[in-house]
């Protein structure tokens, strides 16, 4: 995201971390050279804490603010809830205090998820503002932070948008997310579990998109995007056991795996999630990069830089 923003504008950027497991230091922001660029200042900060007189100095005045902070890993929601509420709810209403104190904000994003909708039956597309139905706490979680962005968007007139993304890839993706973790199965020839139907035929389904799609959307929604409204950012559909194997296939090795039933070893997780991205295509954004040719450079680059792996 940052570096979208640093191509394509001249703002300056404000970055909050609270340097806990997934944000491997500042080793993907360092790696991506933005240490190197004036414009961009990184605060090592918790913002499940209330933003401070002299945390609020050093950020400053703002036109936007984007929320994407958040524990995003559903196993370990299930295993520990109450960190996800503490980031995901607390958090939100932590930013959302603080975005109340900008007198000239523009808009603020509120970067959700598709879970929130729960799972998706064959050939059904959820729209932005269908029913919620959690299957996890995570995406509870991520529910519950949209309420309060709506609540503040009604009771403040927070400009608030929301946005409803899925399986994100990209270089630098941490080692617990999909992409990082077939490869690191293929290239140690270890068998890969796909999770899949209660029959063990059928793979889980999501819409895939790369993390560069992501940010050129969310930077068309801050200049075209209506206040207190929803958006779905919607890649492409593929099974993860399809996902997988194009994995192999751009590494020149075979892939191992076993289906698996879903329920049996991940409670919680959701077979099929599905988007309608229908509004935002109407408006007129398309995704600047292909599926498969993003999906096949960021596994080459992931090959060329093996440390992202361990």
């Amino acid at each position: 995201m940052c570096d979208h923003l640093l191509q394509h504008t001249d703002w300056e950027i404000v970055v909050l971390d609270r340097l806990n497991y997934a944000s491997s230091g500042f080793d993907r922001l360092r790696d991506s050279k933005l240490f190197d660029d004036a414009r961009v200042s990184v605060l090592a900060a918790d913002f499940t804490k209330p933003i401070v007189d002299g945390l609020a100095k050093e950020i400053g005045s703002l036109d936007y603010i984007i929320h994407m902070g958040a524990e995003t890993h559903v196993d370990r929601s299930i295993a520990n809830p109450e960190v996800f509420v503490m980031a995901n709810v607390v958090g939100t209403m932590r930013v959302l205090d603080f975005a109340r104190t900008q007198g000239g904000l523009k808009r603020m994003v509120y970067f959700s998820t598709d879970e929130v909708f729960g799972a998706a039956p064959d050939g059904v597309y959820y729209k932005e503002w269908d029913r919620y139905d959690s299957g996890n706490p995570y995406s509870a979680t991520k529910a519950g932070g949209e309420e309060l962005c709506l609540a503040y968007a009604n009771t403040y007139g927070v400009p608030l948008i929301v946005t409803h993304c899925m399986n994100i890839v990209g270089q630098r993706q941490h080692k617990e997310k999909l992409c990082p973790l077939v490869m690191r199965k293929v290239l140690a020839g270890e068998t890969l579990p796909i999770h899949a139907d209660a029959t063990r035929t059928k793979s889980g389904t999501r819409c895939w998109i790369h993390a560069r799609n992501v940010a050129d959307a969310i930077l068309f929604l801050l200049a075209h995007g209506e206040q207190r409204e929803k958006y779905n950012i919607v890649g492409e559909e593929m099974s993860n056991l399809e996902i997988a194997q194009f994995i192999a296939s751009v590494m020149g090795k075979p892939l191992m795996y076993e289906m698996v039933s879903f329920h049996a070893t991940r409670p919680g997780h959701d077979l099929r999630y599905a988007l309608d991205g229908t509004k935002l295509e109407e408006m007129g954004w398309e995704a600047p990069q292909d599926l498969r040719a993003s999906l096949k450079q960021t596994v080459l680059w992931t090959l060329e830089n093996p440390r992202w792996l361990t």
